[in-house]
């Protein structure tokens, strides 16, 4: 029974992993009932951080707006 880091099956997962770890691993898959749940785990937290969406808060986005105002240079008048 080989042993897998977690690197290993994140690789794996994103398919980044070397063409011998991935049979290696697509190996074990079919015999190893707790490598299919570690990597069905790890797959579920990746579903999950894709679903994240970040966004600032008002707080900062009106300090932003705020600071760009007092910054700003005003436009040369032309005669």
């Amino acid at each position: 029974m080989t042993l897998f880091t977690p690197e290993d099956l994140l690789l794996y997962l994103y398919k980044e992993s070397s063409h011998e770890l991935t049979v290696a691993i697509d190996s074990a898959l079919k015999e190893d009932f707790k490598l299919r749940e570690k990597l069905q785990v790890l797959q579920s937290s990746a579903d999950e951080l894709d679903k994240v969406t970040l966004s600032p808060s008002m707080e900062v986005i009106l300090r932003v707006m705020n600071y760009a105002r007092k910054t700003a240079i005003e436009p040369a008048q032309h005669s």
